[in-house]
Formats: C-alpha cells, structure tokens, sequence
C-alpha cells in the first residue's frame, strides 16, 4: 500500500496464535503450523508479542522469516526485562542480549521494535534520556527503527515529545484505549495500536471507524498530521512521506484479524 507520494502503509494484528481464531479467520483446513503462513498473506505485517516474555532461539526467527511473503514485515515487542525497571538507564545489558539472540534473522523482515513501558510508568526526564541512549541505531548492518509505547499521562508533555524527537524514536500511538494518547510525529515512520475492537461488530469497528482510521493513515503516510488525534507537544515540519505501521490489538480480540483486513481493504 504505497504511491510514489506516500510511504508504506503496513497493517496487521498482535500474533497470530489464538485458538478462537480458528473458525472467524484460519480456514478448518489451515493447521496451526500453517498459521503464520496464512496470516501473513492476509495481513502485510504482524507484532511479535512473545519476545516481550523471552527471548527466542535465531532459527526460529529464521523460520518465520522463511514462511512469509518477501515483502512481509515483523514488528518485535522489545523484552520486558528491559522496560519494567525502575531505573531504565542500567537496561543495557538487557538491550544488548535482545539484539544479539537472534533477532537479526529475520534480515530485512525487520520492522519497528516496540518498547511497551507498565502504566504505572511515569516520566523521568533524565533516567529516559539515558534509556534512549542505550537503543542501537542500527545492529549488523541494519538500521533499526524504535517506537516508545508508554502509558503514563505524565508523558502527555512537550519535554517527553521533544526527547523521543531528539532521539528520532516513534511514540506508540494509542487508539481507542483508555491509555493517554500522544499522537505526536517524533520519528520519519508512525506506529499505531488500535485497542478499541468490540463485540456485536462483525468487522470489530463500525464501517465509520475503519474509515477513519485509514484516512489518518493515509494522511501520516503523505507526510501530513491527522487533525482528529490529541498531541502533546510542538508539531514537526511536514514531511515528504513516512512508513506507517497499524496493529489491531486487544479489544474483542476474536474480531481483530477482520478489522486489520478491512482496513488493508480500505487502503487499497
């Protein structure tokens, strides 16, 4: 989902091992080693939620990477072990044994590695400034993109905006959540969660919120800012384009394969 004016649009869903799936999206004759093949081809990207509870082994990210379309691509959720401290500035280790266990087999299926912080996360200036300073900017040759999903309302704040600005780090926009939402640009690509699916919608939004959303993807992708989305601090220069990653996670998670699918559909 690309033009020559716009960045890539990718949209996906959080996984793909969820057993009420099977029915609602995976055909009964699709096993569930046949899972992420199928996903794959229906969706553009997918969020990777198990390396935020351990670490996998390298063949199997190259597995992944094998099973899908060429053009596919993996966000990662970064492990937890370095975001749920007290004091992220000693992450380092942690960061660094992340990016050394394999990761980098998925090659240029790569995509944004999410950094998810606990609500109870408040901002600290200085302590995340040493955080951001531990994240690689690029890792066996390959340039690496961060997005800071934090879910604090002490974030809502120009200093936080202008640090992840600085740093060239996205912020996790939050949709349809009671999470606070910071939908500032602070990075040349845009990462989005959509939270808010829910039973009784067969396409887990009303067609007018599926509309509404690709609009906006549409819009970051052309370089330009939604003007129906709450930001936090100065607004940056528009740029020429940006990539733009969507996943539909959580909410009525049954739903959520179908919602990611009409919107693919939507943005054509």
């Amino acid at each position: 989902m690309t033009t020559d004016n716009t960045g890539t649009i990718r949209v996906g869903i959080g996984g793909w091992t969820y057993a009420p799936w099977r029915g609602p999206f995976y055909p009964g004759d699709v096993t569930q080693k046949r899972e992420l093949e199928y996903a794959s081809r229906a969706l553009t990207s997918i969020e990777i939620n198990g390396t935020y509870y351990g670490s996998q082994k390298p063949e199997t990210f190259a597995k992944w990477r094998d099973e899908t379309p060429d053009d596919f691509v993996f966000a990662l959720k970064a492990p937890r072990f370095a975001t749920n401290r007290r004091v992220l500035a000693e992450a380092g280790e942690s960061i660094e044994r992340f990016f050394a266990s394999g990761v980098m087999e998925l090659r240029h299926k790569l995509g944004p590695v999410n950094w998810q912080f606990m609500a109870t996360k408040k901002f600290d200036a200085d302590d995340f400034e040493r955080f951001l300073r531990l994240l690689p900017k690029s890792h066996e040759g390959r340039t690496l993109r961060h997005a800071l999903e934090v879910r604090h309302e002490s974030f809502c704040t120009p200093d936080f905006v202008a640090l992840a600005r600085d740093h060239g780090a996205a912020v996790v926009v939050a949709g349809d959540t009671a999470f606070p939402q910071i939908a500032d640009i602070t990075a040349p690509f845009v990462y989005a969660r959509l939270m808010g699916t829910r039973e009784g919608e067969d396409l887990g939004y009303p067609a007018k919120e599926l509309d509404a959303w690709a609009a906006r993807a549409r819009t970051w992708a052309a370089g330009g800012i939604p003007e129906d989305l709450k930001t936090c601090g100065a607004s940056p220069t528009k740029a020429e384009r940006r990539d733009v990653f969507a996943y539909v996670i959580s909410g009525h998670k049954v739903a959520n394969p179908a919602a990611a699918m009409a919107l693919i559909e939507r943005l054509g």
